[in-house]
């Protein structure tokens, strides 16, 4: 074997590859001081970069307005489809205890053994070298199997699956709006389907990475939909008349709407947070504090990033300066 075979990266130096060298994404931050390396990492930057150029995209618009909606977009409709399908066919199990249905390993062994097939369908057949790094993302957005738990670092995983798909040009930047109101609005309903059929536990104690207990993303985007509507204010998301009336417009009240149904009691002290929220004045300056919330409490978390993963696409090399 070639030296150069079995050190890929040293020809790279050397000589410029004929094209991009994928690999299987793995695990960097093994222990807190790595959070460092991840914060200047060329992963980091294009991930929050993503986050905001699709939080960019949507300001003021509704889940219901005209968009374009490109091939790519349907065929990842179609891939959460097939994951909403094996749900159904995988009913949860009669077990002792009322969390954490073990039917969601059978669910899951489902989505482990078929996701690189399912990505195929999405990703051109030139495209193919692509696809196991591509589809390792997407396995990891699920939730996780040992301890039947889903959070933020799974949600973090499937928008890091879309923005690989960006990367290499499979989404383009008129997609946004699709990417958001299609793609990951589907992929939302797919992950509270799972959380109700299988009972599953926020990941962290209290799913204290989330604002809701399992999502993040949702709300800041939700949050921009909203920027500058003429008469929506932040202190109507807690009033069940307005959410009832504009859920299916703005994917913040959906989200709203999603929690009361599941937790009962009064909206003040089982979603502490986003009570405060709701007393900020404007949508732009929740927007803002999501953003900067979302850094801190879950970007920067070690629980939350060590298990995310790096590779060709998010690579945890320094940014280039």
């Amino acid at each position: 074997m070639a030296e150069s075979e079995r050190h890929p990266e040293a020809s790279k130096e050397t000589q410029p590859p004929p094209s991009q060298t994928f690999m299987i994404p793995r695990k960097e931050i093994n222990m807190v001081p790595d959070m460092a390396k991840w914060k200047r990492s060329q992963a980091y930057a294009d991930y929050m970069g993503f986050i905001l150029t699709l939080n960019e995209g949507i300001k003021g618009k509704k889940l219901t307005s005209e968009y374009k909606v490109s091939e790519p977009i349907e065929k990842l409709v179609t891939l959460l489809n097939t994951l909403d399908r094996w749900i159904d066919e995988t009913p949860p199990v009669d077990q002792p205890s009322r969390f954490g249905n073990k039917a969601f390993r059978t669910w899951y062994a489902k989505v482990d053994q078929g996701a690189e097939s399912l990505v195929a369908t999405v990703v051109p057949r030139q495209q193919a070298e692509a696809v196991p790094e591509v589809a390792a993302y997407l396995k990891e957005s699920v939730g996780n199997s040992t301890r039947i738990d889903y959070g933020t670092g799974h949600e973090a995983a499937f928008a890091a699956f879309l923005c690989c798909l960006c990367k290499i040009g499979v989404l383009r930047l008129d997609d946004q709006m699709a990417i958001v109101f299609k793609v990951f609005n589907r992929y939302l309903e797919v992950m509270r389907k799972l959380q109700k059929t299988y009972r599953m536990e926020p990941a962290g104690s209290q799913g204290v990475w989330g604002l809701d207990d399992f999502q993040f993303l949702p709300f800041i985007w939700g949050s921009s939909q909203l920027i500058d509507h003429p008469n929506l204010e932040p202190r109507h998301f807690v009033d069940e008349k307005v959410v009832n009336e504009h859920h299916k417009d703005y994917m913040f009240l959906e989200c709203i709407r999603f929690i009361t149904e599941m937790k009962t009691g009064p909206f003040p002290e089982h979603s502490n947070q986003l009570w405060n929220i709701s007393a900020v004045p404007s949508w732009s300056k929740v927007n803002q504090g999501l953003i900067r919330m979302y850094k801190a409490e879950c970007l920067e978390k070690f629980p939350v990033i060590q298990h995310f993963k790096f590779g060709s696409l998010l690579p945890i090399q320094p940014v280039a300066p």
